[in-house]
């Protein structure tokens, strides 16, 4: 029989992309997938790409702004369209990805018996996950940190997946990517990229910084997020400096591909991204962040020297060029990064190992499900030994 697996993974990017990379993979093995997503317009815009497999979108709603009746009741809707689903075609297992769309599916999968299991990507866990920890049959986990934040019965560090794109790509220093976007390949190219979230405070920093970075022989490609989009590409012109500047940007493999160094928030899944790419990096946390965990994360990146750190509070002008300047120029500092960056934080068997694992417990139920434990011989009484022989 064909196993089904169904992967809750929506909300943000960071939930999403590892989920993708992960249902890949469990189909290379022969399994159909299902995914369910949020209503939010990246869920819906990032499971396009999500070839052969079924596509179900939950009315959950994340809990923010003591929004709490209306997440109550996205939380029933949801628990009762998960049940739905379930009832359609029950699945092998169920994979939570983290975020408010995941607890619903893994809950009415342990009602039914399902085996389930959960990812977390970050150094701290975020709610979801911790309140799903203690129901599921096994976790996995991008940084070790998060083991001792986790209540389950089984933990397993494996990374964080990554799209097979950013494996294709070659590791920076190759830098024919550049003319996919009009740049010039023999020129450093700074790439600026402040995620689906707290793009606008990246954004003013660069800008503050711009009037001592505007002499250099740099190229910038910067994605702006929907809001600021007018205002930063107005910002480079005013001050000649090339670049280009997109709101938004799906090719992100070749965007980490064509550049010199990058500036980025540290949500865990964009640096998995920028590990599997070997590329320099300034890390600004986004100080919004649930439990400050892009903190954290970045600070796991800077102590094994595989990042720069800056905190949004306490950036200047003169702090971010200095730092940039380092990342560019200094080639002895790119490849200490670079190679700290393969060492520690390069997981490319990530997605590999999680689809592997969940496919060994379904295996091992299944066997359960059909083996018959015969009692020892003095509990069953007595035995005709000659009709044995």
């Amino acid at each position: 029989m064909t196993p089904n697996v169904v992967i809750a993974c929506g909300g943000t990017g960071g939930h999403l992309f590892p989920g993708l990379a992960v249902a890949g993979q469990l189909q290379q093995r022969g399994c159909e997938v299902a995914l369910l997503v949020s209503p939010k317009e990246v869920d819906q815009q990032a499971v396009k790409s999500a070839h052969g497999m079924e596509i179900f979108t939950l009315p959950a709603v994340g809990l923010q702004n003591r929004n709490y009746f209306s997440f109550a009741g996205s939380f029933v809707k949801s628990l009762f369209a998960a049940r739905k689903i379930f009832r359609r075609r029950q699945p092998s297992a169920v994979l939570a990805m983290g975020g408010f769309t995941s607890a619903p599916p893994v809950l009415v999968a342990k009602d039914l018996g399902v085996k389930t299991f959960l990812h977390e990507s970050n150094t701290i866990p975020g709610k979801a996950n911790r309140f799903l920890a203690r129901f599921v049959d096994g976790a996995f986990i991008g940084f070790p940190e998060a083991a001792s934040r986790l209540h389950a019965k089984k933990i397993t560090v494996t990374g964080t997946p990554v799209r097979p794109q950013f494996f294709q790509q070659p590791a920076t220093g190759n830098r024919q990517p550049a003319m996919s976007f009009g740049l010039d390949p023999n020129r450093p190219l700074i790439l600026v990229v402040g995620g689906s979230q707290g793009a606008s405070g990246l954004n003013e920093m660069i800008l503050s910084a711009l009037p001592l970075l505007a002499g250099r022989d740099w190229q910038w490609l910067h994605l702006t997020g929907p809001n600021d989009f007018e205002k930063v590409k107005a910002a480079y012109a005013a001050h000649g400096i090339t670049a280009v500047v997109k709101p938004f940007l799906s090719e992100m493999d070749l965007a980490l591909g064509a550049a010199t160094a990058c500036v980025s928030r540290s949500g865990a899944s964009s640096l998995a991204e920028i590990a599997a790419m070997r590329l320099p990096s300034l890390l600004v946390p986004y100080p919004a962040a649930a439990d400050n965990h892009q903190l954290s994360n970045a600070l796991a990146f800077e102590k094994t020297g595989a990042a720069r750190l800056l905190e949004q509070k306490n950036s200047t002008p003169q702090k971010i060029a200095g730092l940039l300047n380092g990342l560019v120029e200094d080639s002895a500092s790119r490849a200490e990064i670079k190679t700290m960056l393969a060492a520690q934080w390069h997981a490319p068997k990530a997605a590999e190992k999680i689809a592997e694992s969940i496919l060994g417990m379904i295996s091992v139920g299944a066997a359960q499900k059909h083996f018959q434990v015969v009692p020892p011989m003095a509990a069953r009484g007595p035995t005709n030994l000659k009709a044995i022989a």
